[in-house]
């Protein structure tokens, strides 16, 4: 813009300057022709009073340089010509014509090649002859030659003034618009003119503060929620660049410089990933199971359309890890109960059948009542015991009360007491007073299930013995036992649902199997924590401790 008001203003400039030097010329030259012919006028009326006055003689001795003097008879044939002799006669004349008639007359005419132009003034005489004086002027072209030198300079200079006029005046116009102010839409010292475009702009500029106010919130909500999401999220644009990562997927797809602008193929190659993002960049929606560094992903890729063609893609990582865990669980358990329920009612069933059909001695048939008894009461140990399990894990628990652990101990001890007898170990409890916030019958069942396998898993003649500690940390209960001990690559594992270290001891010994995990879903309950010391042949001490805050049950 700036430039084209200089263009603007130098070449009206320049034009302005060339019409006035040209305006300034021509009037001056006609003012000098016309003086210049007064002059002439009056010199010829004194010559014409001089040739009346002396006749031929006037013309004797006369010295003349610039003018050129005539006179022409009557009849026009030249009488005297101060230049030249010549025959031509002049009685059509302008100038003659008009001196004849009126008394004077004079005119003016150009050469040939238009250099010079001749002024002409007649005086008739008294005798009827006319008197005429001529002078040659240069023409206004020869007199702009002959000043061809001061017009360049003047030319020159003026060029010069009007280039540095044009900077500062166009300078000075563009100066209000550079220093407009579109936010405040204020031009102090501005143009009136510019007072609409600064009120719409005001008006377009609240507009689009409000507007980029409300999508910056929209954005912030939407970071929030992407970056607050487990799952993981990746944007890609057509050339597989990511667009956008949130902290979920950059952790799950792990250190590998999964950052905006990388190319996602080539960090990780992984063939699922790959098959992906190609069926998504392409226009088809996507799902694929994936094993990367965390875990296993259900990966689920939807193409993004701008107008009729993908202009990138979207990848949501699901960690289905725990699910495929806890589905191998679910199908472990069920296995498993299907087989704990299987093999005492094939017992019960096998004794039923051989008293059905006679094939059992009258001395023997109290030896088959007692074992499809026994049987029949193990099973529903394990019944009660899994529905004790659900109900712990759906949170069916009896309301939270003072518990002292101490007590709960007696009580637990003191059910096991025949138990403990018949396997003739010792069962003691030691300690202190410890109250804790829990359920009273669920503190129970975890110290009874505690000690039962401490007796179960013991040897003749051992020990176990309660501790209950109220210090420390907080309040503690532990069970130790001068057991069989539990190998080191069995102890993460001794709390999962039908577990056991010695399969054969523990189904002659009468167990479910669910005890231990019975305990650990109690502990969860209540916030608490286990902790395991064993020695294969020495025995085995399980610690639990309520130091921490109570917290809801979570099922494993």
């Amino acid at each position: 813009m700036t430039k084209r008001i200089f263009c603007s203003i130098f070449f009206v400039a320049f034009g302005v300057f060339l019409a006035s030097l040209a305006l300034i010329m021509g009037i001056l030259y006609g003012y000098f022709t016309k003086v210049q012919q007064a002059q002439l006028k009056m010199q010829t009326m004194l010559a014409a009073q001089g040739v009346s006055n002396e006749g031929a003689g006037y013309f004797q001795g006369l010295d003349i340089q610039h003018y050129r003097i005539t006179w022409i008879g009557a009849d026009g044939a030249v009488l005297y010509d101060s230049q030249s002799v010549t025959g031509e006669n002049h009685l059509a004349r302008e100038e003659v014509v008009q001196a004849l008639s009126s008394g004077y007359g004079e005119s003016l005419r150009d050469s040939a090649t238009l250099m010079l132009r001749s002024l002409y003034a007649a005086q008739r005489l008294a005798d009827g002859t006319v008197l005429r004086l001529s002078i040659a002027q240069n023409s206004i072209l020869t007199l702009a030659l002959g000043m061809a030198q001061p017009i360049c300079t003047v030319f020159l200079v003026a060029v010069i003034l009007s280039a540095l006029l044009a900077v500062n005046i166009s300078r000075r116009i563009v100066r209000p618009l550079a220093e407009l102010d579109l936010d405040a839409a204020t031009l102090d010292g501005g143009y009136e003119e510019l007072m609409p475009l600064l009120r719409r702009a005001q008006a377009q500029q609240k507009q689009l503060k409000w507007q980029e106010t409300a999508l910056q919130r929209k954005q912030d909500t939407l970071n929030t929620i992407v970056s607050s999401m487990s799952e993981g999220m990746v944007l890609l644009d057509r050339e597989r660049k990511i667009v956008s990562i949130n902290p979920a997927a950059a952790e799950i797809l792990g250190d590998g410089g999964f950052s905006v602008g990388a190319d996602i193929l080539a960090l990780d190659g992984n063939v699922c990933l790959k098959d992906a993002v190609k069926k998504a960049l392409g226009g088809e929606r996507a799902e694929q199971t994936i094993a990367l560094r965390h875990g296993r992903h259900r990966l689920e890729a939807a193409p993004i359309i701008s107008g009729d063609k993908p202009a990138g893609a979207a990848l949501l990582f699901f960690d289905i890890t725990e699910k495929e865990k806890t589905e191998a669980l679910r199908r472990e358990f069920t296995a498993n109960v299907s087989h704990e329920l299987k093999t005492p009612l094939q017992s019960i069933s096998g004794c039923a059948e051989l008293l059905e059909n006679g094939m059992v001695r009258a001395e023997d048939i109290r030896p088959f009542a007692g074992r499809i008894h026994a049987e029949a009461r193990r099973m529903t140990r394990l019944v009660e015991d899994i529905i004790h399990l659900s109900q712990l894990d759906e949170g069916a628990v009896p309301a939270r009360q003072e518990v002292d652990l101490y007590e709960a101990a007696q009580e637990a001890a003191s059910a096991l007491q025949r138990s403990a007898a018949a396997k003739q170990v010792r069962l003691a409890v030691t300690g202190e007073r410890a109250l804790v916030n829990g359920a009273w019958g669920l503190i129970c069942e975890m110290i009874y299930n505690l000690c039962d396998n401490a007796i179960k898993y013991n040897v003749e003649g051992g020990s176990v013995e309660v501790l209950v500690a109220g210090d420390g940390q907080g309040p503690s209960v532990s069970v130790s036992d001068t057991g069989i001990g539990i190998p080191p690559e069995y102890r993460d594992r001794i709390f999962e649902r039908f577990f056991r270290v010695d399969k054969s001891r523990s189904k002659a010994s009468g167990g479910t199997g669910l005890g231990l995990s019975i305990v650990k879903h109690i502990a969860q309950y209540h916030g608490a924590e286990i902790a395991v010391e064993s020695e294969p042949g020495r025995g085995t001490t399980i610690s639990v401790s309520f130091g921490g805050q109570s917290a809801p049950l979570h099922t494993p």
